[in-house]
């Protein structure tokens, strides 16, 4: 029969127990396929499958346990990973119809590393198109559906992993976060996520590329699952170093103000009004609006559209005649073009913003002087603010309010924007619901070389406020046969 308290639990507490005999990895391996086959056709999180490996690479780990040869940190434990991830034998599309068929002879820097520690890669997880949208909708493998709502968004790049580890369907995942792509997902299906700071963890084998210097800094490969401590634990294991011991006693939190000209909802202003005060407790903990703060969202856009986001546009336009403008007409009026509009328009948006050389100049220039003044402002620092204004709306409504000709960008995506601008790492933990019963969560951020605060601070939140809670709606006894 299906056990459904296996599929609450996280990385660490999993492979402990396969070290100790109290499960198999071939039973956690059938347990987690089983309820994957039960929950994706709701969801749609999974795109592709290699259960058949799986369950193979699972017995031999068994195996190797039988033997008592040396194993991994993650030793038969079940993971997901985003389809944006080379894997060996697997196909890399970025949702796109002419990649269908495209097979991957070899897997990326962090597939390598988690296979070393153990893990067994159950399948991938879905993606908006090239992961250029903060919605997970594609023509090749269709729209993700936040499990605690169907009719809702899981977010994006990431939204696959998200709603995936929603609903408990792997033990731990892998995401990557240029736009908030690890960080809406989690907020959005009540998951935690970690995107690392800058050049922290490598991205080779992520598709699409990210080439330039200014984009590549903003990028951020990390883990997504149920505790802090799994993000703690795939961290070390992802980047290749253990993070510095640190006390975290003499640390300044600083909250951001819940009021004001941020655009949060009733229940995400009383929110950051009660953090902030349960942590002044034991913290100096402050309202506060930090350097840089104000221009982060038009510096992400300006970036992200350097060059017109021209290596998107050849990716997703090879050999097709159609102008990003000619496809979202086309894809407006008759549905049937090979591009979502998503894409489309954001392509479109990003023509639009291209700076020029002089401005990417300023940009440079901007950088510098903002890493030297946040080196200094985060040195014994953290910084928590929300992750989105409210928990997830129905589909379509964080596209529309991201990528308005009104520039809204510049009222929703600070949040987000803020530590990829400034290559932070960023810690998201859920905290509660909303009034719609949404998940909402907050995120933690500092500088590179404070991630072990970050983990401590956010292992205090998530006891406080309860953390990761699984979403059980589609639970029911099957039979494995």
């Amino acid at each position: 029969m299906i056990n459904h308290k296996i599929y609450s639990r996280d990385a660490t507490y999993l492979s402990k127990a396969i070290k100790q005999g109290d499960y198999t990895s071939t039973y956690l391996v059938t347990q987690f396929i089983e309820h994957i086959k039960h929950v994706n056709p709701a969801v749609n999180a999974v795109v592709e499958d290699r259960f058949h490996n799986a369950l193979r690479e699972a017995e031999r780990a068994d195996q190797q346990i039988a033997e008592n040869k040396e194993i991994g940190p993650l030793h038969g434990v079940p993971i997901s990973v985003k389809e944006s991830y080379d894997v060996q034998g697997m196909k890399t599309t970025g949702g796109l119809l002419h990649r269908q068929d495209l097979m991957v002879k070899k897997d990326a820097d962090v597939i390598t590393r988690l296979k070393e520690a153990g893990a067994i890669i159950l399948g991938k997880t879905n993606t908006p198109t090239l992961c250029f949208c903060q919605e997970t909708d594609n023509k090749l493998y269709g729209k993700t559906n936040n499990p605690w709502d169907l009719a809702c968004t899981a977010g994006g790049s990431s939204g696959g992993e998200g709603a995936l580890l929603s609903v408990g369907g792997a033990a731990v995942g892998v995401g990557s976060d240029i736009g908030g792509s690890i960080r809406f997902p989690a907020h959005f299906n009540g998951v935690i996520g970690f995107k690392p700071g800058r050049n922290q963890v490598s991205d080779a084998g992520h598709f699409p590329t990210v080439t330039n210097s200014l984009q590549h800094r903003m990028l951020g490969i990390g883990p997504m699952g149920k505790s802090v401590r799994d993000m703690r634990l795939l961290y070390s294991i992802m980047s290749g170093s253990k993070q510095s011991e640190q006390n975290i006693e003499p640390f300044n939190i600083d909250v951001i103000t819940p009021d004001g000209d941020n655009p949060l909802d009733a229940s995400g202003q009383q929110l950051m009004k009660q953090i902030q005060h349960h942590l002044g407790e034991s913290f100096l903990t402050t309202f506060a609006t930090p350097p840089f703060w104000d221009s982060s969202a038009q510096l992400w856009q300006e970036i992200m559209s350097i060059d017109g986001a021209a290596s998107i546009k050849k990716e997703a336009f090879p050999s097709d005649r159609l102008s990003p403008w000619k496809a979202y007409i086309q894809e407006s009026i008759t549905h049937k073009t090979n591009h979502h509009t998503y894409l489309s328009w954001a392509l479109i948006g990003a023509q639009l913003f291209k700076p020029s050389m002089k401005r990417q100049m300023d940009i440079a220039h901007i950088l510098r002087e903002g890493d030297q003044q946040l080196d200094s402002y985060f040195n014994n620092r953290i910084l928590i603010s929300p992750v989105y204004h409210r928990g997830a709306p129905e589909h379509g409504t964080v596209y529309k309010e991201i990528f308005s000709i009104k520039k809204s960008f510049r009222k929703y995506m600070p949040f987000t924007a803020y530590a990829n601008v400034w290559g932070l790492p960023a810690l998201v933990v859920p905290v509660g619901q909303d009034e719609a019963g949404m998940p909402i969560a907050i995120q933690l951020m500092s500088k590179n070389g404070n991630e072990d605060a970050l983990f401590k601070l956010g292992e205090i939140i998530e006891k406080a406020w309860g953390g990761y809670e699984r979403c059980n709606h589609y639970d029911k006894e099957i039979v494995i046969k």
